[in-house]
Parts: structure tokens; C-alpha cells; sequence
């Protein structure tokens, strides 16, 4: 039967259910506290990898004492301390945290949201090595107990990339060159002073704008689209390209454009270094432009000699030839030809000479304003009556020195290119002054000397010039008259007598409004003297005196012959300088002049000159030659006093010379060359 055992079960204790449940409540807190256990041995675990793991130093303190409680490897490491030696210290008793002592009193009193905090801390290793770290200390909770966890991060290696960055950037923004930077888009991003200086523009006028605010004239769109391709394909860019400042000027740069690419390769900026060049190819230009006036020269000076050779046979021979035709003889006007053509071949060689200042010259000092005035009736013979002459002296003209003769070549050769210039009548004005320059002045306008100067301004109110023309105004050959009308060397003559006086010239024209030159002649300190050379009418002959003429070119040296025989004197001619020394050595009378060239074969005329004074003590010297003054200049010839004549000559130029050499009172021995 069922029903005892029913009855057995409802009557079990009570007490024994209480107990169990007891028991499973006490389980479950065992359980708990179990998990709980375990939870906080992981997380100790994981604070204790975190610790020891940490890449910055961990130091903690006891918040109580101040006393270093733990530390993690990596700031036992970073300062080069043992754990021993730091564990159960006073942080502000330790060496190494020195310059922290000062904080004793605020690690004692930091409350729960207080931090101490060293943006820049410098310590010293145990080693004594110096590094820098960032030092945060905040208070902590632990196990009902206040802690102070201190993490300290080297910034040694920040520092220092620091300072680099700052040298790097101090270095671009005193650079010379023009330095920009664009994004991705070419949006400028940042430029330094000598971009700025180059452009004229200010870094707050081009940031954010793109480069093509610089654009000029000079290129073409395919030019900008070649090199934006380039560089926005990852390559560099370099080249010459021609922009414009704030101010319209125009500018010329060299550049070299590189993409800046970041890690992963794109591209996120570019960077563009840029150099103005202007300045340097001009120079490069005027250098070049001397270069070829110097080949020119070269040319000019090595061809003279043995031109003016020639011409002096031509102009002496036909001069000759002319004293035995009867006038009224068809060949005596064309004799007259031929000697005109000389001169006139011989007047484009000095000319030649001129503007490669190698023509020979007699400096003297003079007043500017004598000089031109002199010159005015030839002038206004030369320009024509309908054309009106201004002269605007300056009075009290400081003078000059330089040979008179080159101050009639400078006026008529810009008062004819004046003249050319005018259309029907019009108006050449010549004008004269004294002008200082200063350092800051000619700082400022290119091509201008410090110093004083005599101003003479030749201008007319004629057609004027182009920029092309002004450009090669001064080339030898260059012309712009009609065939036939003009040599090309007027201007190149000017050039090369105001050069070879020291002086400059400044031209000003504009096409329609006339052209101005003005050439500055730099002031002497000596007194101007008025000297009047004329010349003899009448041919001189001789008085019966003897002459030795050396010249290594045979057709000359019997043309001097004849040329010297026909005015009345004795000659001895030889064709070395050996040969004269013989001939004075064996002649019996006076030798009284010796005529000699100057480079000849053996020994040039000055050492000639010296070997032949000993045989005849009171012998007198006369130099001749066909090369210009540099070459004969280098032997000794156009010093103070030396007798010297230019070939070609004519029989008058040579009667006339060697009167005037003859006639000397205690002529002293001349040297010299060719």
C-alpha cells in the first residue's frame, strides 16, 4: 500500500531544507568569490603584461610616502637603473629625478584629480647620458589604497627630429632660391621669403591660389601642359621658364618641380625650388656681346697691319704717279680716284681700330665746350641747312682728357646718324654738363660708375628706334640705312672711343619720339688747355738732310724711297735691321733722321733705335707702323715724346712728320715698336 510511504515523506524535518539551502547559498558565494579570484588574478595578469610591456616608462608610488613601490622594465631600461635601486626610494631622493625635487610637497598632497605633469623633463641615465621625457603623474585607487602612477615617455628622438624639422625649415626660409609648395591640385601651401622677394608677392596674396598667377606671355599652353603631365605622372620637372612679377614685370627663373609622395606612394604635395636667373643671363648676354666685339678687334687689329701695308703702296704710288700726269690727261682723274678710295679705305680701318680701341691716340686736357664749338660750323655743313642745330653749353665745365680728334669723331658720327634718323627737317640738339653718380644711385640703374663725370648729350626728334634695333646698336657691320648709305660702324666707333676713355653711354629711344644719346666722360683735375694745331699749307721739303729708312717690305720701303727723294733728301734704305746698322757703321757723314717700322724681323725698331744712337749720337728716330696702338704700345711706342706715324700715309703726311721730327731741339732717343 501507497499510503505510509506518502505519509513518511511529508513528515521529514524541516531543518534539514534549511540546511541545504544554506549550503547552496554557500556554495554559490564560494563560487563567486572563486570566479572573482580569478578574475582579478587575470586582470593583474593583463595589467601586469601591460606593465611590463609598456614602450613608456611606468613608475609607481606609494601615494602615502612618496616611496617608489614598482617599475617596469622599459624605464629600468631607458634609465639604465637596476629595480633594486629604485624600489623603497623617495622619488624626489633619487638622483636621477633631480630636477623634480622641487615637487616634494605637491607628490604629498596630490589629491584624486590632480596630476603633475613635464611637458619637456631633461634626466640623466646612470650612465650619465642626457635624455629628455615627458613626465605625467595621477593618483590611483588601489585596494582601498592611494597610488601615484608616474608614466614617463622619451622624447629624446622627438627632440631631435624636432630641431631638424626646425633647422630643416629655418634653412628653407633663409634660402636663396625661390622655394613653394603646392597640394595635389597645385594650391600653393607655403612659400619662403625669397619667393616672395622674386614675385613680389606676399605670402598672404599667393597661399591658397594656384602658381598660374606668375603666368607671361612667353609660353604656350602646350609648355604648361608638358610640364604639368610630367610631374603629375611622379617625375621631376627642370627648365627655364619666363613669369611675370606683381609689379607686370617680366622675370626669368630656373625651376626644378618634384611630386612629394607619402608612404603608400600617392602623391600629396609638390615642391617646386626656383632661382631667378635674370641678372645672370644678361651678364651672360653682355659677356657674350663683349666676346664678339673682342673677336671683332682681334679681327680688326690683325688684319690692320698688313691692310694699311697695302695701302700705304696704293695711296703713295698713286700720289706719285699723279705729280707726273698733266692735268688735263684722262688718267690724271683717275689717279685721283684711286688715292680718294685709299683714303677712304684707310678712314674705314681707323674706324675698324676705333671701336676696338686699338686706334693710337695723343690724350690731352680740354674743355668739352671749346672742343664742340670748334666743331659746330663743320656740323651744320654736314647735317644741311634744313635741319635746325641746337648747342646748349653747361658753363663752368670741368675738363676733360682724351684726343680731341676722337671728340670730332663721336660728334659727327652721331650728329650724321641724328641727321639719317630725321624726315624732311627737324631739330639735333647737342647739350654739355657735369654730373656726380653715387654708390646708391648706381645701385640702382644698371650700368651707371660711381663717379664724376663731363656729360655730352647728343638728341633728335626723329623716327626713333625699335627695342630690336637698340639691341645691337653697337655691333660692328649692323646698320639699318640702305645699301650703300652706310658702313655699320659709326656707332660701333663712338662706342669704342667712349670705352677706351673709361667713359659709358646711356641711349634712350622710342619709336616715333627720337632718340638721345648720352655719353659720360669722366672729369680730369687738371686745368683745360687750349691748344690749336695747324697745318702747313705748303708741302715741307728737305734741307738737305739724310734719312735711313727701314722697312721690311720691299714695295714700301722703295715707295718711302721715292717718296723722300722727291722732297729733297738723301736716303739710305735697308730692308733688315742688320742691314742698317751696316750702312750707318760705313757712312762717312751725318746720318739725321732714321725712319724705321716697328716689328721686322731680327729685332723690332726699339732695339733698333737703341743700336744705331751709339753710332750717330745726335741721330733722331721716327717709328712707323700698320699695327694698331696695342701691339706697338706693347714694344714700347706712344710713350711721352715718341715720334710715330700711322700707315697708310700720303707724301704730305710724311713731308709734314718729318720736318717736325727734324726740327726737335734735343729730341731724346724714342723706343717703341711696330
Amino acid at each position: 500500500m501507497t499510503m505510509p510511504n506518502a505519509s513518511i515523506d511529508n513528515q521529514r524535518n524541516p531543518a534539514d531544507s534549511d540546511l541545504q539551502g544554506q549550503v547552496a547559498v554557500l556554495q554559490n558565494k564560494l563560487l563567486e568569490e572563486q570566479n572573482l579570484r580569478q578574475a582579478l588574478e587575470s586582470s593583474e595578469k593583463r595589467y601586469r603584461r601591460l606593465f611590463e610591456s609598456a614602450r613608456d616608462g611606468i613608475l609607481i608610488l606609494d601615494a602615502e610616502t612618496g616611496k617608489v613601490v614598482d617599475v617596469n622594465p622599459f624605464l629600468l631600461q631607458l634609465l639604465g637603473y637596476s629595480y633594486h635601486a629604485l624600489c623603497g626610494q623617495y622619488i624626489w631622493e633619487l638622483g636621477v629625478f633631480k630636477d623634480i625635487a622641487a615637487s616634494k610637497e605637491a607628490f604629498k598632497t596630490l589629491q584624486d584629480s590632480e596630476y603633475i605633469r613635464y611637458e619637456d623633463l631633461p634626466l640623466e641615465t646612470h650612465d650619465g647620458h642626457p635624455i629628455a621625457v615627458e613626465f605625467v603623474s595621477n593618483v590611483y585607487l588601489v585596494d582601498q589604497s592611494k597610488v601615484i602612477q608616474c608614466n614617463i615617455r622619451d622624447i629624446t628622438a622627438r627632440k631631435r627630429d624636432d630641431a631638424e624639422r626646425k633647422r630643416l625649415l629655418a634653412a628653407i626660409e633663409q634660402a636663396g632660391e625661390g622655394i613653394v609648395m603646392t597640394d595635389a591640385q597645385g594650391n600653393i601651401e607655403f612659400v619662403n621669403p625669397a619667393f616672395e622677394q622674386m614675385t613680389g608677392y606676399s605670402h598672404t596674396d599667393l597661399l591658397g591660389r594656384n602658381p598660374r598667377l606668375l603666368k607671361s606671355d612667353a609660353h604656350d599652353e602646350l609648355f604648361y601642359s608638358d610640364l604639368w603631365e610630367t610631374i603629375s605622372s611622379g617625375r621631376t620637372w627642370a627648365g627655364r621658364m619666363v613669369n611675370k612679377r606683381k609689379d607686370g614685370s617680366l622675370y626669368t627663373e630656373e625651376t626644378t618641380i618634384s611630386p612629394v609622395r607619402e608612404a603608400s606612394g600617392r602623391i600629396v604635395n609638390y615642391v617646386a625650388v626656383k632661382r631667378d636667373i635674370t641678372e645672370q643671363l644678361r651678364l651672360a648676354a653682355q659677356f657674350q656681346q663683349s666676346q664678339k666685339m673682342e673677336a671683332v678687334g682681334l679681327l680688326a687689329g690683325g688684319v690692320a697691319h698688313d691692310y694699311n701695308n697695302m695701302l700705304s703702296v696704293i695711296l703713295g704710288y698713286a700720289e706719285l704717279a699723279l705729280e707726273k700726269v698733266d692735268p688735263v690727261d684722262p688718267l690724271h682723274d683717275d689717279l685721283k680716284i684711286i688715292i680718294t678710295a685709299a683714303k677712304r679705305s684707310a678712314g674705314i680701318t681707323r674706324q675698324l681700330l676705333t671701336f676696338a680701341r686699338k686706334q693710337t691716340i695723343v690724350p690731352v686736357v680740354l674743355d668739352l665746350n671749346q672742343t664742340v664749338e670748334t666743331m659746330l660750323a663743320m656740323i651744320r655743313r654736314l647735317i644741311g641747312e634744313d635741319i635746325d642745330l641746337a648747342w646748349l653749353p653747361k658753363a663752368n665745365l670741368r675738363p676733360i682728357k682724351m684726343d680731341p680728334t676722337q671728340i670730332d669723331q663721336i660728334l659727327v658720327n652721331l650728329c650724321v646718324n641724328a641727321r639719317d634718323a630725321l624726315v624732311g627737317a627737324g631739330k639735333i640738339t647737342i647739350e654739355t654738363g657735369n654730373i656726380v653718380f653715387d654708390t646708391a644711385y648706381c645701385a640702382d640703374h644698371f650700368g651707371f660708375v660711381e663717379g664724376a663725370y663731363v656729360l655730352l648729350t647728343v638728341s633728335d626728334d626723329g623716327c626713333g628706334m625699335s627695342k630690336e634695333v637698340m639691341g645691337h646698336l653697337f655691333d660692328p657691320f649692323f646698320t639699318t640705312k640702305a645699301e650703300g648709305h652706310g658702313t655699320g660702324l659709326g656707332l660701333s666707333t663712338v662706342h669704342g672711343i667712349v670705352k677706351q676713355n673709361e667713359g659709358f653711354i646711356n641711349v634712350y629711344s622710342e619709336l616715333g619720339n627720337g632718340t638721345t644719346f648720352r655719353i659720360y666722360l669722366p672729369q680730369h683735375v687738371e686745368q683745360a688747355v687750349v691748344s690749336v694745331q695747324t697745318k702747313p699749307l705748303d708741302m715741307p721739303l728737305s734741307q738737305g738732310e739724310t734719312v735711313l729708312v727701314v722697312e721690311d717690305e720691299p714695295v714700301l720701303l722703295m715707295m718711302a724711297q721715292m717718296m723722300l727723294r722727291k722732297l729733297g733728301y738723301q736716303v739710305l734704305a735697308a730692308g733688315t735691321p742688320s742691314e742698317a746698322i751696316e750702312l750707318a757703321k760705313k757712312h762717312e757723314s751725318q746720318i739725321h733722321l732714321a725712319i724705321t717700322d716697328v716689328v721686322m724681323p731680327e729685332m723690332n725698331g726699339r732695339d733698333l733705335a737703341e743700336c744705331l744712337r751709339p753710332l750717330c749720337p745726335s741721330l733722331k728716330i721716327l717709328f712707323m707702323s700698320g699695327y694698331p696702338a696695342d701691339v706697338i704700345a706693347r714694344r714700347g711706342v706712344l710713350e711721352a715724346g715718341v715720334n710715330f706715324l700711322q700707315k697708310p700715309f700720303s707724301v704730305h703726311d710724311l713731308a709734314t712728320k718729318v720736318r717736325e721730327v727734324l726740327q726737335e731741339q734735343d729730341a731724346d732717343l724714342c723706343v717703341g715698336g711696330k
